[in-house]
């Protein structure tokens, strides 16, 4: 019984695979400006995410104080 001959090339990702469409379908400025957006995305999540952490922070803090002075 002989192996199954073994492939030379890596089969692509699915994220290769988009990439490869969108530089079908999309010019090079696009393509850039696509990315940026999505960049700011998610910058803005992580922003929006430290935000929310800091006023639990907050919240906690005032909250032993306010206890602490009971």
């Amino acid at each position: 019984m002989q192996a199954a001959p073994v492939r030379a090339t890596a089969i692509p990702s699915f994220t290769d695979a988009l990439r490869a469409v969108e530089s079908v379908l999309m010019s090079s400025g696009q393509r850039t400006a696509r990315r940026n957006a999505w960049t700011s995305v998610l910058e803005d999540r992580r922003r929006a995410k430290d935000r929310v952490e800091a006023q639990r922070v907050l919240e906690r803090t005032l909250t032993e104080t306010v206890i602490a002075r009971s």
